[in-house]
């Protein structure tokens, strides 16, 4: 089981860089870097409201659960 993060997809979507989000979210390269390999352990709610004001997608657009 495991929790898929889609960010890499999402950025396709909407043909911006990791470091352009970077910039709008105000999150370290290296910390979005993890979560979109998918090596984070948590994510606050903060940084997920912000990326998703950013990108204008849903929590659900980003996460997937992996049974």
């Amino acid at each position: 089981m495991a929790i898929i993060v889609n960010l890499d997809v999402m950025l396709a979507k909407r043909k911006m860089s990791l470091t352009e989000l970077s910039e709008k979210v105000g999150i370290t390269m290296s910390n979005l870097s993890i979560l979109k390999k998918g090596k984070a352990k948590a994510i606050r709610f903060s940084t997920l409201e912000a990326i998703c004001a950013v990108l204008e997608c849903q929590p659900g657009d980003l996460l997937d659960y992996d049974k």
